[in-house]
């Protein structure tokens, strides 16, 4: 939840929960000076059916949301998001994200995998998740677009991960998933622009490189940033090495993001996100 920044509002909202049969397991508060914005993170065991969850949301936004300006957003820990993967050729960071989910250390369900390419079909095999090849090209890119969102409202997508998918994901799509499509680029990117970063990245001799996973919107690589991550390197190093690490830390900051976007963990507020422990 969030709203502006009032007096009373955790007291309030811990003594509406004790009143309705729940017991807080998990709370976590962030106050924005700048904005005079509060968030809040809550996690409560209830008996829901001495309170149905439906009522206890009537209740609480009767009562408490309204009062403080709150928006919320409510989720039983049972119902775990949908979410759908996009990829193209590259395979590090769908072995990565359908190892955890498989291995249950990924709360999700990957009911389909959309490719631009043919070429990692054979890891959808692998873990028996049904996959759809659809061409993208200048041409067909809105008859693309159409099957792609028939495929996601028919199996009630919540979220979509691109793992690697390259291409630009239209207003169409975002429009749809608002902060529902996570992203993973090159933290320099911005500064190394082109088909080959890596290759800039060593010819100037960087010491660092790194990844950064962020929400998709209208504007390319500006959504509001989840999670980043860094590794050194230096003049020993060949564009070989620099491509490795990078994948690595891709699929590792990838991963870190899905997770806390499934956990619902993560709030977006004016192109920035707060991100819970």
């Amino acid at each position: 939840m969030h709203c502006p920044d009032q007096k009373g509002i955790i007291a309030e909202v811990t003594q509406f929960i004790h009143k309705n049969n729940g017991n807080i397991i998990y709370i976590d508060q962030y106050v924005d000076r700048i904005q005079q914005a509060f968030f809040m993170r809550v996690i409560v065991e209830s008996e829901f059916m001495r309170t149905p969850f439906e009522v206890f949301k009537a209740s609480f936004k009767s009562e408490i949301e309204e009062r403080f300006q709150l928006n919320c957003s409510f989720y039983l820990a049972e119902e775990i998001p949908r979410v759908a993967v996009f990829v193209s050729k590259y395979d590090h960071c769908l072995y990565d994200i359908l190892s955890q989910q498989r291995s249950g250390k990924l709360a999700c369900e990957i009911p389909f995998i959309i490719s631009n390419h043919k070429d990692l079909s054979f890891i959808a095999e692998q873990f028996k998740i049904p996959f759809y090849h659809i061409p993208v090209t200048k041409e067909n890119k809105k008859q693309a677009e159409d099957q792609q969102l028939m495929l996601l409202s028919k199996h009630k997508i919540d979220s979509i991960v691109l793992a690697r998918y390259m291409q630009i994901v239209s207003s169409r799509l975002v429009d749809a998933f608002p902060n529902q499509i996570i992203n993973i680029h090159h933290s320099f990117l911005p500064a190394f622009p082109g088909a080959k970063p890596y290759h800039s990245a060593f010819d100037r001799g960087v010491k660092i490189i790194g990844a950064t996973s962020h929400y998709v919107t209208e504007d390319l690589d500006a959504g509001p940033i989840i999670e980043q991550d860094i590794v050194r390197v230096s003049h020993e190093h060949e564009v070989s090495d620099f491509i490795l690490k990078g994948q690595d830390l891709e699929r590792i900051v990838l991963l870190r993001a899905l997770k806390q976007h499934c956990e619902r963990k993560i709030m977006v507020y004016n192109n920035k996100t707060v991100v819970f422990n």
